[in-house]
């Protein structure tokens, strides 16, 4: 896709609507960073106060997407773009519904949070939580601003990042199965653990996902199901 026709048309509405798009998409990203962010730091911390706050903000995240998609589905009804403007129009809607997800999982971890604030704290206060928390709030970060920049190769070396966060999910679950093996009275709070981190790796895994699909916009090129490996090469091709 050539960034720099981008937005050319005859109609100059049409540009205005897809950088109104486009804006939005970055708006609920925000939002859902936001979210991320918010929901970590109420599990390490224990605020029960923090942790409904992000619980009662997710409506806003599913609104957006509402609001979104409805635009989107609008343009391609009026404008039927074509070529590089419907690959981004197609971006657009799978981005958001990967965003969305994400801030489901967000509130996951901040029920999750709400639970374990009652339970006694483990001597390392959450911190690989804490540390995997951010690893993907990171991801979110890069992924949007590679959206933003239409980056191919900016999203490809974002989505590498998927591997250290599934090399910490595996960590935290064999830590935690050993914890539940040593001392039966920690169930509840160790599968609550896990719980919050199934939520952060699914996060993770929606990133890598918003990265494909900004490889796709910029390239043409659909990079799903294969390895990352291949996917940087595609993004530099």
């Amino acid at each position: 896709m050539d960034k720099n026709t981008m937005g050319q048309h005859i109609s100059r509405q049409f540009n205005v609507e897809l950088e109104e798009i486009r804006n939005k998409v970055m708006a609920m990203g925000g939002l859902v960073e936001e979210q991320i962010e918010n929901a970590t730091m109420a599990l390490v911390s224990g605020d029960v106060e923090q942790a409904e706050g992000v619980i009662s903000r997710d409506y806003q995240v599913n609104a957006l997407e509402v609001d979104i998609d409805e635009e989107s589905i609008q343009i391609l009804a009026r404008r039927q773009p074509t070529a590089g403007d419907l690959r981004l129009i197609v971006a657009v809607i799978k981005t958001i519904t990967d965003l969305e997800r994400m801030g489901d999982q967000a509130e996951k971890v901040a029920r999750m949070a709400v639970h374990l604030a009652d339970m006694e704290r483990p001597r390392n206060q959450y911190s690989e939580l804490q540390h995997m928390g951010d690893l993907v709030r990171k991801m979110l970060h890069g992924a949007l601003d590679a959206f933003a920049r239409m980056d191919a190769e900016a999203a490809a070396k974002v989505a590498q990042e998927d591997l250290k966060v599934d090399s910490e999910y595996d960590a935290i679950m064999r830590q935690m199965i050993t914890f539940m093996m040593e001392d039966p009275r920690n169930v509840k709070r160790t599968l609550d653990t896990m719980w919050s981190a199934r939520a952060l790796e699914r996060i993770g895994d929606h990133a890598r996902n918003i990265c494909e699909y900004v490889i796709y916009l910029v390239k043409g090129k659909d990079v799903r199901h294969i390895t990352l490996e291949q996917m940087t090469k595609e993004a530099r091709d």
